[in-house]
């Protein structure tokens, strides 16, 4: 590939980065009345006031411009990361119990006291975050707390692996699903995804031993009960002893596990293991773009059990796309990756962000059309996953792009 349209595609990554998706959420997500941030706005920015509040949506916030401070440092990305850490102390963590709270109303108070693990887990990631670029002692504890919380009550001893979802006192819950349209199973491969980056970024900040046997057990679990080595696609849910409950294919997730183990290796630094992790990656990403991609270059949502492809594209999975073919790149030195993530983003400036109101569109339908009713701003929809992204590419394609 030529230098010019590497450093084409950094110059329109920065660009998006702090000129559409940041601003969009420094200007418009503040509840200036109830505190903290709109639960939900509308693509055309109508604020649903009375929307409840998710504890992924501010954990999300807080990582992100936690992790945007320390990737280049200004005030207001600070201002926005203690916005989003108070608000989250003060209605969201659980000072009986520990842990955090699932959600929240619209004042702030609780509506749904699970603990899912998922929330735990993005919980220490936020909090790990907000750590790096304080250095207070305190905030590092309570994501050292949580992490403590869910070994002692969700780790599986007999099998490994985590439990999905306890009660307020930390009981399993009856109820295990993340949300509606997910299955009531005991493991699942989402929520060991995201505690593996949540531990992935608590290491690096820090290194202690216990820590480390975990994430290494955690990545151990991806290759032994969640990756189907013949299919390089993984699993979903999972019983207790880790028999697959699910056919279905999430290409997103494939996609961003591809990196995200990667990412979790190198934290170790362990070669032996990085290399195994580094061909699983490389195989992944070419799957992806042989089974997940749509002839526009945009990447299907699923494909079930039967084998069908569900036809329309989230934001989420492209942004982590993106990112998986530029690692593969990487790793590989394959410019055939480097050349799909090129065309993947310019579909991306395509289908997805929008021109007019700012940020991008959740979901677009089978003809490249925007789902207008999905929201803007919602529960499951925050800056995490193309802020995150835009990151990634950033530090990554700097040394291709002088």
């Amino acid at each position: 590939m030529e230098i010019k349209t590497i450093k084409q595609f950094y110059q329109s990554v920065e660009k998006e980065l702090f000129e559409n998706i940041i601003s969009f959420w420094l200007n418009n997500t503040k509840d200036e009345e109830k505190g903290g941030f709109y639960g939900r706005i509308s693509n055309d920015l109508h604020i649903d006031k009375n929307a409840h509040k998710s504890l992924i949506l501010n954990a999300r916030i807080l990582w992100t411009f936690s992790h945007l401070y320390d990737f280049r440092a200004k005030p207001e990305y600070m201002e926005i990361a203690q916005l989003a850490y108070s608000y989250i102390k003060k209605h969201f963590y659980d000072t009986q119990y520990g842990g955090m709270f699932w959600m929240v109303d619209c004042d702030g108070k609780v509506i749904s006291d699970k603990k899912k693990m998922y929330g735990q887990a993005f919980s220490i990631y936020a909090l790990s975050a907000f750590y790096a670029i304080t250095n207070d002692p305190q905030i590092l504890g309570e994501a050292v707390e949580i992490f403590n919380l869910v070994e002692k009550h969700n780790y599986d001893k007999k099998n490994k692996g985590y439990f999905e979802t306890s009660n307020r006192d930390w009981t399993i819950a009856e109820d295990l699903r993340l949300s509606e349209v997910d299955m009531n199973e005991m493991k699942s491969m989402n929520t060991h995804l995201h505690l593996m980056e949540a531990y992935t970024f608590l290491y690096k900040v820090w290194p202690d031993a216990r820590l480390k046997q975990k994430l290494i057990d955690l990545i151990h679990v991806f290759q032994t009960h969640i990756l189907d080595s013949k299919t390089h696609h993984f699993k979903l849910f999972f019983d207790d002893e880790w028999r697959s409950k699910s056919k279905a294919v999430s290409f997103g997730h494939d996609i961003e596990g591809s990196w995200l183990l990667c990412e979790a290796t190198d934290a170790l630094n362990d070669e032996d293991l990085q290399k195994q992790i580094r061909l699983l990656a490389i195989d992944m990403a070419k799957t992806t773009a042989l089974e997940g991609l749509s002839d526009r270059y945009t990447i299907y949502t699923e494909r079930n059990g039967d084998g069908a492809i569900y036809n329309k594209s989230d934001w989420w999975q492209q942004a982590e796309m993106i990112v998986g073919f530029v690692n593969a790149f990487e790793i590989s030195k394959d410019e055939y990756f480097l050349n799909l993530a090129v065309r993947c983003w310019q579909a991306v400036e395509e289908y997805f962000i929008d021109q007019e109101n700012g940020e991008w569109f959740y979901e677009i339908d089978a003809k490249g059309q925007p789902e207008m009713k999905q929201y803007k701003i919602s529960e499951w929809k925050g800056p995490y996953h193309n802020g995150r992204a835009c990151i990634e590419l950033l530090e990554r394609l700097k040394p291709y792009s002088r």
